[in-house]
């Protein structure tokens, strides 16, 4: 499958602003399952600096800065991006077993086995607890595969945990998600990682784009998709495996990846510092993700 992804953001500020450094992952990365085919990043007012450049986990990090008075910045991107397609019926029930997972992670001296053994450490915005661990104990039976674990896992949060994109931030600790069972994907993706890392499994926070489609016999509004996260686990000789525990399914044809970090405060759509700006902001973001074949 064909994709046109287009990401608007744009900063409205009360005061102006003299300068501003910036970082943004909004680039699609290339991976065994899609290919970015082209990508332009278009900034206004213009920038002074512009640098694009692979970061610690590989993915496509654009560098700019602005270094005139402005109250209004604006950042589009605008990828092609080429998406193999996924048998998403793959068998699960067979293969490794946590046991033998958790074994060849301890024992290989694998180079991307070793790599991975990074992502089974807590980080900045997942700290898990035993209240995790305990979650998820029952799905990781040394006997049980292990992938066939972590599918479960995922549509036990999907089943549990309500959507609600008023009750969370970038700020809200995972226990008061876990305690209320609410949030959106960035949090669904965060906790199953707390939880499979708790266990003493590799998990990464995978973020990117999803083709939404609207309903029966009506068009789809311009802008509407948005930013979504998922994750993914790593199972030693087989690689890495994402699921999506927002939408209770193995990441498919319409999942496109941007980028994959520890969590979220590695892979943010647009970060930055601004010298002025005053008190306050208006922040707009749109995405579309277009079939084009």
């Amino acid at each position: 499958m064909l994709y046109q992804i287009t990401h608007s953001t744009r900063y409205q500020y009360s005061e102006k602003v003299g300068q501003c450094l910036n970082m943004a992952y909004m680039l699609p990365r290339n991976t065994l399952r899609q290919n970015c085919l082209q990508a332009s990043f278009n900034v206004t007012p213009l920038p002074a600096t512009v640098e694009e450049r692979g970061d610690y986990f590989g993915n496509r990090a654009y560098y700019f800065s602005i270094e005139q008075d402005h109250s209004i910045l604006q950042v589009s991107a605008v990828s092609m991006v080429e998406v193999n397609t996924i048998d998403q019926g793959l068998a699960l029930d067979f293969g490794p077993t946590c046991g033998q997972v958790r074994r060849r992670l301890a024992e290989s001296g694998e180079r991307e086995t070793l790599l991975a053994r990074e992502f089974v450490l807590p980080s900045n915005l997942v700290d898990y607890s035993a209240a995790f661990r305990a979650y998820a104990r029952p799905f990781f039976a040394d006997d049980r595969p292990f992938l066939s674990a972590v599918r479960a896992l995922t549509q036990q949060i999907y089943q549990q945990f309500e959507y609600d994109p008023l009750f969370s931030d970038v700020t809200t600790p995972l226990d008061e998600v876990f305690e209320h069972k609410r949030g959106v994907c960035q949090d669904f993706a965060h906790f199953a990682i707390a939880c499979i890392r708790a266990n003493g499994f590799p998990a990464r926070y995978v973020s990117g784009y999803l083709e939404t489609l609207p309903p029966p016999g009506m068009e789809k509004l311009v802008g509407s998709d948005a930013s979504h996260a998922w994750f993914s686990v790593y199972s030693p000789g087989e690689g890495w495996f994402e699921f999506d525990p927002t939408n209770d399914q193995m990441a498919g044809n319409q999942h496109i990846v941007t980028a994959w970090g520890r969590d979220y405060s590695d892979v943010p759509p647009l970060r930055g510092v601004i010298f002025g700006g005053g008190d306050s902001h208006k922040l707009t973001v749109a995405v579309d993700v277009k079939r084009m074949g």
